[in-house]
């Protein structure tokens, strides 16, 4: 896991005191060491986070002269010692130990292909020393991320947003499609959008090549389809349950490959404390786990210790609950939007902050459970769409956060103009292969909705504090199975049926039957006292009124009554408007 960056230029050599600027602004996501690398048009930059390979001969940038090739990489190929087994076979000669290397030999034997043999997360440039040809490439369920700037004569490229505003000379001002579809979709805005005009992300599962006159091509190169076939009709409950079983046990013990310890983030909910008893059933002792938890508000609970501490008991992990009080969360509340590459709207935001920084003291690498309610069916409003007649409105019913007419009285005029979310479902709705309505809203959900959201907030916060998260329900193999699990075995039981009767051969009926959770900060979800005050201050402060991006009107009238505009999902439109200003305040734009 680290951080990575570049400027690839056809006029001109690329500035190295910007891609300095860069490359310091993700120092957290590479604490460990900086590597720069600069020959002619084209300069890269790394920051390292010591996983696998931790000696020297494993930096990046990496620069294979005998191949003429070289290469910044940010994640982990966890098959890595079977291709490099097969690369050896083949005649490859390697000088470290680790999986960065390995994408280089492998990409000089199957080109740009290769990425369809790597089971990880990934997103790399690599370029090609005698052609000048550059290819970018991002893992095929976007776990991790990769920015871009595309100029009139440079193409400069981070692992972080803001790191990016950093080198200079990028257009922020705000883009009405990516604004409209960040207050509809909680935040979530699909690629290649951000809210700034002037900043793009390469797609989930996507190789960008550019070549030296500044052309380029983009290529999808894996795709995924929710619905059952005809010929998964066949199969069982039963073989469905241990299919999930197997491809599960896969994922987890593929998340293992690392030279350093590997921790649990246990919540105490079914997802996590599964891999937990996954990683009991491979052999594993002495499991370290960790659950946050905060205090009360109004009546509701800041914390599921019960749950996490009945898995840790049963399982004998080394347990440690981290507690933390309103003060401290809101004292850190700034730090975390200051570590979000976007805004992120979720409340447990800060909750992944403070848990990572805890947890980033004791180990370097985490599994955790994002994913599993949009792969397995988990969500409350997947069974509405089993009878819904129109596919996009009844989707727009229960998942929006704002409707076009709530942002209208939101947003001042100059950036509000077509129904651009509305839209953006209805294309994908009707391009998708998914048949029913169902089918279409998991499909949205796990290929568009998950990337931007959960995934991208449990990045953001663990790299923070230079702590690598992994991410077993992601596994794409575990994807392509649940994708074709009829969507009747995904909602029963109040959702993720068949993943719940895997489990139950594993883990306390306890754990599996309890209502659902979620990393809880209840003065965050519910504005009061010294978190509203802070709401205020943000909404109210001269670089708010100066900016002029909501009717003030609307604002006051949130800010009389903050309980009052919620989302269909119970989450504050207060608190989202007041993120998304304070953002745009803790990166000076």
């Amino acid at each position: 896991m680290c951080g990575i960056c570049g400027e690839i230029r056809t006029r001109g050599e690329p500035s190295i005191s910007s891609l300095k600027a860069v490359t310091r602004a993700m120092q957290t996501r590479g604490p460990d060491s900086e590597g720069l690398f600069a020959q002619g048009p084209m300069a890269f930059g790394h920051r390292r986070l010591s996983i696998i390979d931790l000696a020297p001969a494993a930096q990046q940038p990496m620069i294979d002269s005998e191949l003429g090739l070289g290469i910044v990489f940010n994640g982990c190929i966890y098959n890595f010692r079977e291709l490099r087994e097969e690369l050896t076979q083949r005649g490859y000669r390697f000088f470290s130990q680790g999986d960065t290397e390995v994408i280089l030999k492998s990409y000089h034997a199957w080109g740009a292909d290769c990425v369809a043999r790597f089971k990880g997360m990934f997103a790399f440039a690599l370029w090609e020393r005698d052609s000048g040809r550059v290819v970018l490439a991002r893992d095929r369920l976007g776990i991790k991320p990769l920015y871009y700037v595309d100029g009139p004569t440079s193409f400069r490229f981070a692992s972080d947003l803001p790191a990016l505003l950093a080198g200079g000379g990028v257009d922020t001002s705000l883009d009405p499609v990516g604004l409209h579809q960040f207050f509809s979709f909680h935040a979530a805005v699909p690629p290649p959008r951000t809210i700034l005009r002037g900043v793009k992300k390469l797609e989930p599962a996507t190789l960008l090549t550019l070549e030296p006159d500044g052309s380029r091509t983009t290529r999808r190169y894996w795709h995924f389809a929710v619905g059952a076939s005809r010929d998964d009709r066949v199969m069982t409950e039963q073989e469905w349950t241990e299919a999930v079983t197997d491809a599960m046990l896969t994922a987890v013990d593929r998340r293992r490959v690392a030279d350093v310890p590997v921790g649990v983030l246990l919540s105490g909910g079914l997802d996590s404390s599964l891999i937990v008893a996954l990683l009991a059933k491979l052999g594993h002792s002495d499991v370290k786990t960790f659950a946050i938890g905060f205090e009360s508000v109004g009546g509701h609970s800041g914390d599921e210790f019960y749950y996490s501490d009945l898995v840790a008991k049963h399982f004998s992990t080394s347990h440690e609950q981290i507690r933390i009080d309103g003060g401290e969360a809101l004292r850190h509340l700034p730090d975390a939007i200051q570590a979000m590459s976007e805004p992120t709207v979720s409340h447990d935001a800060v909750a992944f902050y403070l848990l990572s920084r805890e947890v980033a003291k004791r180990v370097t690498v985490v599994q955790s459970g994002q994913g599993a309610d949009e792969v397995f069916g988990g969500y409350s409003w997947y069974p509405s769409m089993l009878a819904a007649n129109n596919a996009s409105d009844k989707y727009r019913e229960v998942y929006f956060d704002w409707r076009h007419s709530d942002i209208a009285k939101l947003l001042t005029p100059d950036l509000v103009t077509d129904d651009h979310s509305s839209d953006f479902v209805e294309n994908f709705f009707d391009q998708t292969s998914a048949s029913t309505p169902v089918d279409k809203a998991l499909q949205i959900d796990a290929e568009i909705m998950m990337v931007d959201d959960p995934v991208k907030r449990v990045d953001n916060m663990t790299m923070a504090h230079g702590l690598e998260a992994r991410v077993p329900f992601l596994d794409h193999e575990l994807v392509e199975l649940a994708a074709r699990i009829p969507a009747s075995l995904k909602l029963g039981d109040g959702g993720k049926y068949i993943l719940k009767k895997a489990a139950r051969a594993l883990l306390p009926a306890d754990v599996i039957d309890r209502p659902k959770g979620y990393f809880p900060v209840p003065a965050l979800r519910h504005l009061r006292g010294d978190f509203l005050d802070y709401v205020r201050d943000t909404l109210t402060s001269s670089a708010a009124r100066d900016r002029g991006l909501y009717r003030a009107d609307f604002i006051d009238h949130m800010l009389d009554q903050p309980e009052a505009e919620m989302s269909p999902k119970g989450h504050s439109r207060l608190w989202q408007a007041a993120l998304l200003e304070a953002w745009l305040q803790a990166h000076a734009i």
